[in-house]
């Protein structure tokens, strides 16, 4: 039988954050770097827990590089060799620290996986990405990955309710990427109507996690710096951004010049684009569950960064949070119809 959940459940969108008295006198005085240290690898983490995401124009090693010099950390995309890893190592030995190994699910993806972390032992951080975490075989790839690398950062996903949360949190995962569908170039929710709002799957599965002392990400959905506040205050520990980061230098993919404007392309790990350039096509078994698109150059991300890390320092001043880790208990939100003035038009793109 058929079952309808009735609760609200609710979007980055849908709220904003109710200002509350504060001593800071100014933003200056807000310190937005995290220590975390994870249940399963009791492996410890310093630094600004924005990540860049996994996909192969936007988890780049130059994005690393760069965001590695602001204390973000990077998702590099699973495509690079061997080979491409050692040197990247042995030239950038400080951003080690801030990256981490991409890994799919099948034979390949594990011998590939183990390759890289026997030629790079300063790794110390696995993500392992699917589309669909709600499967016995993704469970069983986390136990084994935790099995062989114990000593092991492990973020998994995604998905989007407490149950699964959990059941891969004692499965060995110490980070758990929550999202099904929000992203820009995601049309996931669209081919197959499966998904869950933002907002709502961060304040739950962040309970969930929390109370297993596990973590978790919030991958997908930001639009603007207001939305990664909105996600720091609904209880993420990391927020993932994709399409924020489109269109820099940093970024995968040569400039394209149309009608006097320079642009660069961005696309889902779904998409016809990413399965043609790395899977030789669409399989017949499915359909793409991405789009490509065409952004605006937008030169270097220190300047998104910069943006960024300023616009998260304002938040945290309006909430009276002088760290970025007191924003979930200072954070209060309120149920909205309109978030700006649309006089004249649209907000600004990032």
């Amino acid at each position: 039988m058929s079952n309808i959940i009735n609760d609200i459940k609710l979007d980055f969108k849908d709220v904003l954050l109710r200002p509350k008295w504060s001593t800071l006198k100014s933003r200056s005085d807000v310190n937005l770097f995290r220590e975390i240290t994870f249940c399963n690898s009791k492996q410890t983490y310093r630094g600004i827990p924005i990540m860049a995401s996994n996909m192969d124009v936007i988890g780049t090693f130059e994005m690393a590089k760069t965001l590695s010099k602001h204390g973000l950390f990077t998702a590099v995309h699973k495509y690079y060799t061997v080979d491409e890893w050692k040197d990247f190592a042995a030239l950038n030995p400080d951003c080690i620290k801030n990256v981490a190994v991409t890994s799919g699910t099948g034979n390949k993806d594990y011998e590939r996986l183990s390759s890289i972390l026997e030629a790079v032992p300063e790794l110390s951080f696995i993500c392992l990405d699917v589309a669909n975490g709600y499967s016995q075989h993704f469970v069983e790839y986390v136990r084994k990955v935790r099995a062989r690398y114990p000593n092991h950062t492990i973020m998994a996903g995604v998905v989007v309710t407490g149950e699964m949360v959990e059941e891969l949190i004692l499965s060995g995962a110490d980070i758990i990427k929550v999202g099904v569908g929000p992203g820009s170039v995601c049309t996931t929710r669209l081919k197959t109507g499966v998904g869950y709002p933002q907002l709502s799957a961060i304040i739950e599965c962040a309970d969930i996690a929390h109370g297993l002392k596990g973590h978790i990400i919030a991958d997908g959905g930001c639009t603007c710096p207001g939305d990664l506040a909105k996600a720091f205050g609904a209880g993420a520990d990391f927020v993932m951004v994709g399409g924020m980061f489109a269109g820099h230098d940093e970024c995968g993919g040569e400039i394209i010049e149309k009608n006097g404007k320079k642009l660069k392309l961005f696309y889902g790990i779904a998409s016809n684009t990413a399965m043609n350039k790395h899977a030789g096509g669409v399989a017949d078994y499915r359909s793409t569950e991405g789009k490509s698109v065409e952004v605006p150059y937008r030169g270097s991300v220190k300047n998104s960064v910069l943006d960024i890390l300023g616009s998260l320092r304002s938040t945290c001043t309006y909430l009276g949070a002088e760290r970025l880790c007191e924003l979930q208990q200072r954070a209060t939100f309120i149920r909205c119809t309109q978030q700006f003035n649309p006089m004249y038009g649209p907000s600004p793109a990032m």
